[in-house]
């Protein structure tokens, strides 16, 4: 009897295949002979207690022209899956967060949801490094703009980002004494409503922004280092960085201990570290991406190692 394969995305028509992480889950749970089931946020709801969606049947290919088949459209509680992934970008709004609500109904009737959607809700992908002092850099949360300038002009040179953003979305290198360091905190916190990430600047960023790749605890050997463009101080790959796949250092292999017990106790199964200089900066854990860039340039198959959990975990179950 074949698996159910429940995922939540944004559109599927919007994705870039070559490099959609989800696209190669979706990839291996069909070779593995599972049953998709494709939703957006919207296809999900609630009724009299029970988690329904109105989804689709979805076949893929790895076919960057030609990468989907939708099929009729099919109504049914949550239930009658056997795993959901929660793959929706952020940002983590409202609208998100009332979908983890209604996907936790579907995990206490016996779905397996991956990320666990309290966990989705918990971990927060900026502030988690919180957690971990003595894997970061200098660090400040800020709605005021004055301590965020006092930090500025202690550290010389700091980052400043707002933190609902993803890919290297308004995030601002600031030397102190720059003339447009007031607009930017005024942009950044929305005149002092929003709180604002500032960390110490690491000239390492020039050597990549590296993502470590966790899955149920471990991490894949390479790392995907996003060395920024010309003239950029981003590596995001979204932000025109270029992703070149690099084996895990010591560093890294500690950072990932410190940081293994949290996404254990939240229920995060598949996370995705940030990390420049030896530095933890991020603790990724709604969409990570950079599969496909590692496991093209290293011959892994880390979707592979995932559903080897889940399938593992199933038999456990039963």
């Amino acid at each position: 009897m074949p698996h159910h394969l429940g995922v939540v995305m944004d559109p599927i028509e919007g994705i870039t295949p070559y490099k959609d992480t989800t696209l190669a889950m979706l990839l291996e749970a069909q070779r593995r002979g599972w049953t998709i089931h494709y939703y957006t946020l919207a296809d999900l709801s609630l009724r009299d207690g029970v988690a329904w969606g109105d989804g689709t049947r979805l076949e893929v290919r790895d076919d960057n022209h030609d990468w989907f088949t939708i099929g009729e459209r099919e109504e049914a509680p949550l239930d009658q899956l056997d795993v959901l992934l929660m793959r929706k970008d952020p940002p983590v709004d409202s609208a998100f967060v009332y979908a983890t609500h209604i996907l936790e109904v579907a995990e206490r009737a016996g779905v397996q949801v991956i990320n666990r959607p309290s966990g989705l809700r918990n971990v927060q992908e900026k502030l988690a490094i919180a957690n971990f002092p003595q894997c970061c850099t200098p660090t400040v949360v800020e709605m005021r703009a004055a301590p965020l300038r006092a930090f500025i002009d202690a550290q010389g040179q700091a980052v400043l980002k707002p933190l609902h953003g993803m890919g290297g979305e308004a995030i601002f290198v600031v030397k102190a004494g720059d003339p447009n360091t007031s607009v930017i905190i005024e942009q950044l916190s929305e005149r002092g409503t929003r709180y604002v990430m500032a960390q110490r600047y690491l000239p390492e960023i020039s050597d990549g922004d590296r993502r470590i790749l966790v899955v149920d605890g471990q991490p894949v050997d390479y790392a995907l280092a996003r060395l920024p463009a010309a003239g950029e101080s981003r590596g995001n790959l979204a932000a025109g960085g270029r992703g070149v796949a690099r084996p895990l250092t010591e560093r890294e292999y500690w950072i990932v201990d410190q940081v293994r017990p949290l996404l254990a106790e939240q229920g995060i199964v598949f996370a995705g570290l940030d990390v420049i200089g030896g530095y933890l900066t991020e603790v990724n854990v709604t969409s990570p991406t950079c599969v496909r860039e590692i496991d093209t340039q290293q011959g892994v198959n880390i979707a592979g190692e995932l559903f080897a959990v889940i399938e593992r975990r199933l038999n456990a179950d039963r």
